[in-house]
């Protein structure tokens, strides 16, 4: 599996600390300069904007250095990976060694309390990894969407579609297409008209899209890493039939009970990818190949592998419409829109997915993530 980011060499300007609390004196050796998003209502989308704020002092110490000191950000994720781990490791050994003593419970209580604050300081990292992709396309995060409504009516500018379709190969972005077509309606190539035309939403519904749309990119940047592999090792897949049809939906996409923790329930979501290809073709492309998985691995190529990928996800989401203006994500409220903006959305959501997969396959490679 490829990784997101090229791991920096160490050097000796970063001195690893013995333990996470001892990180201070690591951190003290980068300088920061605060900034403040201020209190500006427009939809800027810009470095400060960003609508999950780190929670954490890990996040907000990355949070610092990506913005002053961008050339030191990728060594300062692994330092901090690497502590974590240690971290984690080392209560949850002492916790092993007092098995057999008095201390027992309280050793175990403090190796929980270790991997609760590991695994949130860990999705402060992976959110700071994403958005890092975002901006070296640059085209940043869209802010939380309350910033971006003027009279009642949701404009998010500028498009940034050419940024955020760059990063796709050709095969990829027609599949992005076709799914932007079937979650929007609107025309695979609209006029600045049709473009620019507004259409009503229900609230809750922009919602499901856009979190559809987090896991169709995951899937297609899963899927599309194993196209390649077997198609390079000219292998048997064993989990692919010819002949046998699949319809790539929402709920398939959704690692159990995700969808309905979220969202509620998703009965009504419209099928993606749907109408492909004619049945009489045979597995020439990637989309031939994904029309052709087996059930199981359809599954398996689009389940969120890591629990720290599943709360991210939900925190973001959240983050981004529960906001003023957008009183939660189950609201029915209406909103008046623009297809453009709808497509902002949409394809930065399946930007969003594609990069989750390389964060969690390049975090992994340093800090064991939870399987979900």
């Amino acid at each position: 599996m490829e990784n997101c980011l090229t791991i920096k060499p160490h050097i000796g300007f970063f001195t690893r600390p013995i333990s996470f609390s001892s990180s201070l004196s690591f951190r003290s050796r980068v300088p920061l300069i605060k900034a403040s998003a201020g209190a500006s209502s427009h939809c800027e989308s810009s470095s400060l904007n960003t609508p999950l704020l780190p929670r954490t002092q890990v996040g907000k110490f990355l949070s610092g250095v990506l913005q002053n000191h961008r050339n030191l950000f990728h060594v300062a994720v692994q330092e901090e990976l690497k502590l974590l781990a240690d971290d984690r490791d080392a209560a949850n050994s002492r916790m092993l060694l007092a098995s057999e003593s008095d201390e027992a419970l309280l050793h175990r209580r403090i190796a929980e309390m270790k991997e609760n604050q590991c695994e949130v300081a860990v999705e402060d990292i992976m959110s700071l990894l994403i958005f890092h992709k975002f901006s070296e396309i640059r085209a940043p995060l869209v802010p939380k969407l309350s910033r971006c409504l003027y009279n009642g009516r949701l404009e998010i500018l500028p498009s940034k579609d050419w940024e955020l379709e760059s990063i796709h190969t050709l095969e990829v972005l027609d599949m992005i297409r076709e799914h932007v077509t079937t979650v929007t309606g609107l025309k695979a190539k609209p006029s600045v008209t049709e473009s620019w035309a507004t259409t009503k939403v229900r609230q809750f519904l922009l919602g499901r899209i856009y979190v559809a749309s987090i896991l169709y990119g995951y899937f297609l940047k899963s899927v599309s890493l194993r196209y390649h592999l077997e198609r390079n090792l000219n292998l048997a897949n064993h989990d692919v039939h010819p002949g046998h049809r699949t319809n790539l939906s929402f709920k398939d996409m959704c690692p159990y009970g995700f969808e309905d923790d979220i969202f509620g329930h998703l009965s009504n979501m419209k099928p993606i990818g749907q109408g492909l290809i004619r049945q009489e073709e045979e597995i020439e492309d990637l989309k031939c190949y994904v029309m052709r998985f087996h059930p199981g691995s359809l599954q398996r190529c689009a389940k969120l592998r890591s629990k720290e990928a599943v709360n991210l996800v939900r925190s973001y989401s959240s983050a981004l419409f529960n906001s003023e203006g957008f009183d939660s994500v189950d609201s029915d409220d209406v909103i008046l829109t623009s297809f453009s903006s709808l497509k902002r959305l949409v394809l930065e959501a399946v930007a969003f997915g594609s990069f989750l997969w390389e964060t969690e396959d390049y975090i992994d490679n340093v800090y064991k993530l939870k399987d979900h």
